[in-house]
């Protein structure tokens, strides 16, 4: 991606963070954050965007986990409903 640094505002880093793009949002920050290194308050942005990132990272590997649990279990209910079906066909 081709960063045009002219338009790294803090109104363009709150428009990506409010559209849910945090990543871009956090690479203005950045920008930002080492053009002028005493901002505390981009700081604290930034800071409060890695966060969000980290919490987003953190949901989606949960659903992974969670969707990858629930497979297995009707993995193991079709397994245990085919050996049923085995049975008593044998009956």
């Amino acid at each position: 991606m081709i960063k045009n640094t002219l338009f790294y505002t803090e109104t363009m880093a709150k428009i990506f963070s409010d559209q849910g793009n945090l990543e871009k949002a956090a690479d203005v920050y950045r920008y930002l954050l080492e053009s002028d290194p005493d901002r505390k308050d981009i700081f604290d942005k930034l800071f409060w965007i890695n966060e969000q990132i980290a919490k987003k990272k953190r949901k989606s590997s949960d659903h992974i986990i969670s969707l990858f649990r629930e497979w297995i279990n009707l993995a193991l209910k079709y397994n245990n409903l085919q050996k049923l079906k085995r049975l008593s066909k044998s009956l």
